[in-house]
């Protein structure tokens, strides 16, 4: 019987052992997406204890303190931060087979070197070390990030952002990581919404210029576009719950822009025709650019609509869509590559169901010059469990070339949660050891290990190219 989460937690051969204490486990990362605060990164935030660290903002944790019957009140309520420390650890045995189980273990033993089991008799414990450690002057933000070896990272940033902190942080030598901008324009994509017309406002002012028609509109994005490349931009992200396809010319669009724009009602299909022509010109932007354009597809979002009107989004309450994406996305995908202007793509689906749609779909768009262009992303939030993660790879392994996938990110809005790459290399070593084992695969360790680094680290390094001096290995 294996020892609980040692050294060797979820390597299960000698190939995978060798894999990832020798080739894996040393290498740096990129996190080409997360939502961690630029500010935050910049102040060197500190925390007041672990509960402040550790659940704050941190929506799957919430759903299962929720699903133990932990009131909200020691969930995103008022509770005493103390009290809210002791539900979660009333909650971690009972999350035995969630990852969130093995991630804060991992937490506990990378960041505090605690390897006591967390449960109700070890919390109290738990809690005066952390947080005499959270205390000590040596675990603020920053710190936390060059501990994970983390040397890129991508934040998620509204196109109306001024980016002040990843100015400042652009500025600072003697911080070794690049803290680099993420365009995600969905509130300028989402027409129907109530916040849209407040948004096109605040595009104006943050473009100065006018914004009276949709030329004016698209010339506003292409120059925050610009301004996010000039700060060290080179991903954008999409969050496309319903994919959609529908032609339309640059004049009809328009009308519906005005329309849109003096009060009036947008149908579905002039919503999803202003979608797509606004998302291809923004593709062909992106390929400009050498931009990573990424697709989040399939979410079904804020389905309590109670809990919505009390806490908001983001909060815990969102769960899978089951919206067919196969047709639309290849439409969207062939005719910005019809043009060759499709640039390169990260497509993700909240729905596993959809793995072997993407895994097959990549590669009808892959140009023959740029490794693994269009990219099957990593199992993504609900996904990212060991299963999800194998599911998804084994997808992409079945159909396409597994030794150009760019790996892993954390999608987080936490400073702990770099362990996850660990947990991430663990698995991608142990399925190669167990390929290895059942004589799939030679064992070729200079192959092997580089397959696994490239996976880790070296595939995102080449794929992004971001400047040399935002890799600072």
């Amino acid at each position: 019987m294996a020892k609980f989460m040692d050294e060797n937690f979820l390597l299960k051969n000698d190939i995978a052992v060798t894999l990832y204490h020798d080739y894996a486990s040393e290498m740096p990362i990129i996190d080409y997406h997360c939502h961690l605060s630029p500010k935050e990164i910049y102040e060197n935030k500190t925390f007041k204890n672990i509960t402040d660290a550790w659940l704050s903002g941190d929506h799957y944790k919430w759903r299962v303190m929720r699903e133990n019957g932990i009131s909200e009140e020691f969930v995103t309520g008022d509770a005493p931060d103390y009290e809210k420390f002791l539900a979660w650890s009333r909650t971690v045995p009972m999350a035995i087979g969630n990852p969130l189980y093995n991630w804060t273990h991992l937490e506990l033993q990378r960041f505090f070197g605690i390897y006591d089991i967390l449960n109700e008799k070890s919390a109290p414990q738990i809690w005066e070390k952390t947080n005499e450690l959270l205390g000590s002057g040596s675990f603020g933000a920053r710190d936390l990030i060059v501990k994970s070896n983390v040397k890129v990272i991508c934040t998620t940033d509204d196109p109306t952002d001024s980016l002040e902190y990843h100015s400042l942080l652009k500025d600072e030598a003697d911080f070794p990581v690049s803290i680099l901008p993420g365009f995600r324009p969905d509130k300028g994509l989402e027409i129907n919404r109530d916040s849209y017309l407040p948004w096109v406002e605040k595009l104006a002012e943050s473009a100065e210029r006018s914004i009276e028609t949709y030329d004016e509109f698209l010339e506003a994005l292409e120059s925050r576009v610009r301004f996010f490349h000039s700060l060290g931009g080179r991903v954008s992200d999409h969050a496309i719950d319903s994919m959609g396809f529908e032609e339309a010319g640059k004049e009809e669009v328009a009308e519906i822009f005005a329309n849109r724009l003096s009060g009036g009602t947008v149908s579905f299909q002039e919503e999803i025709k202003y979608k797509t022509y606004t998302l291809r010109f923004l593709g062909e932007l992106y390929a400009e650019l050498d931009w990573a354009m990424q697709f989040h597809i399939n979410a079904l979002r804020n389905n309590n609509s109670r809990m919505f009107k009390t806490i908001g989004p983001d909060t815990g309450f969102d769960a899978m869509n089951d919206e067919g994406i196969a047709k639309p996305l290849v439409q969207l995908l062939d005719s910005l590559d019809a043009n060759n202007k499709l640039p390169k793509t990260i497509l993700y689906s909240l729905n596993p169901n959809d793995n072997y749609v993407i895994a097959s779909m990549i590669n009808s768009f892959q140009d023959g010059v740029t490794p693994g262009k269009i990219q099957h992303g990593t199992a993504w939030w609900f996904n990212d469990t060991k299963d999800g993660m194998l599911a998804q790879m084994k997808a992409l392994s079945n159909v396409g070339l597994f030794s150009r996938f760019i790996g892993m990110l954390t999608d987080s809005r936490s400073f702990l949660s770099y362990t996850r790459h660990e947990y991430f290399r663990r698995i991608v070593c142990n399925l190669i050891g167990e390929w290895v084992e059942d004589g799939e695969v030679p064992e070729d360790l200079e192959l092997l290990g580089s397959i696994v680094q490239g996976i880790s680290y070296n595939n995102a390094k080449e794929y992004f190219q971001f400047q040399a001096s935002e890799v600072n290995v």
